[in-house]
């Protein structure tokens, strides 16, 4: 089987093209609406990772769409949260050709921007360079969105939540209006959807520590897509050439992709120490179990550091293929890994891909666990210094409070004390609870893009 996607990974079958998959239905008898929905059901049955909890005898006519039926069956019969609601909010049917464009070529159709709501305020928090919105809109990372469509961001959250601007934003062509961190506000501008390309690796730099002791080594990582290899190849041979032994990762958008590339990253960072021993196990359903468990091992690489640290910013947006890196080095990293921000989102599970009639069915079939047999952390990896992810600062700053902390875990300065929404100062732990939706097309759900 070929991994390709999420937390680890697409297998990825034929189906419509022709060829040969695993046993299972591998081929809808038909294209048809009907068609696809039976081949979407046969295929959860066969590789959904909680199978066993689907009833028998689903109608697939109580489903509009393969799309409907796969969110729904999954999200209806799938395991639930303790506190109500699905577990499982990934399965999906989307575009074969969306897939391939993103996780091949790091390519997308959109305006090219992250955002979040800070105080029922629309801020972008990024911009990639090769999008629209900043050749065309002139975005960057803080800026505030003041009106869409010439409707206030505050009547559009009044009239419809934050569904409403996802319906905006929905449209090929919107008009933002935006204020600028100096406070200036900007004439409204049309921008119009295109082709985005993510630059997975947009910067690295080693730090200097000063005389006698060993640079740090920072790598700002968006998505785990196979543009990044050369990449990290460059950075890490980068690294040893300085004589890098403390590593900051910063992941903090980073929402997943291919396993692939987390395995490869796993080895720069753990290879070296670590040649042969367990990085992560695959454990699929009972029915699927003999063919397809397996475990993935480190592998030393010429560009493979001796790491002594490892500090990695996140925050509840970094999921998936991301934390299968931070869990499966946490026993080997001689000095310890440490995470900064905030709690990762939680999803120690993967997806299969299967291809069928130009859509690809993407249902969550696999779990994940590090040499320890730990994989239970539906919840988020816990974050050992609490920082805010402050958009009035650049990703990597010197000032960005993220940077501040992680450099304090290498220094000794330990975990500054973060402001309270009310102004009061507080040194434990103070977490936004609010994780992201990562649903959606694999832009959205691996790099949180529009």
């Amino acid at each position: 089987m070929r991994y390709l996607i999420t937390l680890l990974a697409l297998v990825s079958l034929t189906a419509c093209g022709g060829g040969s998959g695993p046993a299972g239905p591998a081929t809808p008898s038909a294209c048809s609406n009907d068609g696809q929905k039976q081949f979407v059901l046969d295929n959860l049955y066969a590789w959904y990772l909680w199978n066993d909890m689907l009833p028998a005898g689903i109608d697939i006519g109580d489903y509009a769409s393969p799309e409907e039926l796969a969110t729904e069956v999954t999200q209806t019969y799938g395991p639930q949260k303790p506190e109500g609601g699905p577990l499982d909010r990934f399965s999906s049917v989307g575009s074969l050709e969306a897939d391939q464009q993103f996780f091949g070529e790091g390519k997308y159709e959109g305006f090219g921007f992250g955002w979040r709501l800070e105080n029922d305020e629309m801020r972008f928090s990024r911009v990639f360079v090769d999008s629209p919105a900043n050749m065309v809109g002139g975005f960057e990372r803080g800026q505030t969105v003041l009106r869409i469509g010439g409707v206030t961001i505050a009547d559009i959250i009044a009239a419809q939540g934050v569904a409403g601007i996802n319906a905006e934003l929905a449209n090929d062509t919107v008009v933002f209006q935006v204020q600028e961190l100096d406070g200036t506000v900007q004439a409204p501008v049309s921008v119009t959807k295109a082709i985005v390309t993510i630059d997975p690796v947009p910067q690295w730099e080693i730090i200097d520590m000063g005389a006698g002791t060993p640079p740090v080594g920072y790598i700002e990582f968006v998505t785990f897509i196979s543009t990044a290899n050369p990449k990290l190849e460059t950075v890490f041979s980068s690294f040893i050439a300085a004589g890098v032994e403390d590593v900051i990762i910063d992941m903090r958008y980073n929402g997943g992709g291919l396993v692939s590339t987390a395995n490869l990253l796993g080895n720069y960072l753990g290879g070296f120490d670590n040649d042969g021993q367990i990085f992560s196990n695959t454990e699929f359903n009972a029915d699927r179990a003999a063919a397809n468990n397996s475990i993935d091992y480190f592998a030393r690489l010429g560009s493979s550091i001796d790491i002594n640290r490892l500090v990695v910013i996140a925050s509840r947006g970094t999921a998936s293929a991301s934390e299968l890196v931070i869990n499966g080095l946490d026993p080997f990293v001689t000095g310890g890994v440490y995470i900064v921000g905030d709690n990762t989102f939680g999803k120690p599970v993967g997806q299969v891909g299967i291809e069928f009639c130009e859509k690809i069915l993407r249902p969550t079939s696999f779990k994940k666990s590090n040499a320890a047999g730990y994989g239970d952390y539906f919840d988020g990896l816990p974050v050992d210094c609490v920082t805010t992810d402050d958009l009035d600062f650049p990703v990597g700053d010197t000032n960005d409070p993220n940077m501040i902390a992680a450099m304090g875990q290498l220094t000794g300065a330990g975990c500054p004390v973060v402001a309270t929404p009310g102004g009061q100062q507080k040194a434990d732990v103070w977490l936004d609870e609010v994780r992201p939706d990562l649903t959606g097309p694999p832009e959205r759900e691996f790099a949180g893009a529009y």
